[in-house]
């Protein structure tokens, strides 16, 4: 699974965790099972605001791009994201939402 992620500044948090091609985002549980190869679902029927892109499967791998929330203080790796490959079951991990000010 390749996610691309679109930062937004926003107050509401993200969380995520796979299990096969589903695809649980804060709590709601995503199924791309019967999306086949070489086939695109468009982003209004996965019914998922964070989704912000289509929804593709190519290769036998699912691509999609998600919103990823972050606070005013946000590091350089949440405010500009690299995509992530997704190649095992679990919780996915993300860029932080802000900076720790435990950190400085």
């Amino acid at each position: 699974m390749e996610i691309t992620l679109t930062p937004q500044c926003r107050d509401d948090m993200l969380d995520i965790h796979r299990t096969g091609d589903v695809l649980t985002i804060n709590g709601v549980a995503y199924d791309f099972s019967k999306l086949p190869d070489g086939a695109t679902m468009p982003r209004d029927e996965a019914g998922c605001e964070w989704i912000a892109s289509d929804v593709e499967r190519v290769g036998g791998v699912l691509h999609m791009t998600l919103i990823l929330p972050h606070g005013g203080d946000a590091p350089h790796q949440t405010r500009f994201p690299v995509p992530i490959t997704v190649s095992q079951d679990g919780h996915v991990t993300l860029p932080p939402y802000d900076n720790d000010p435990l950190m400085d």
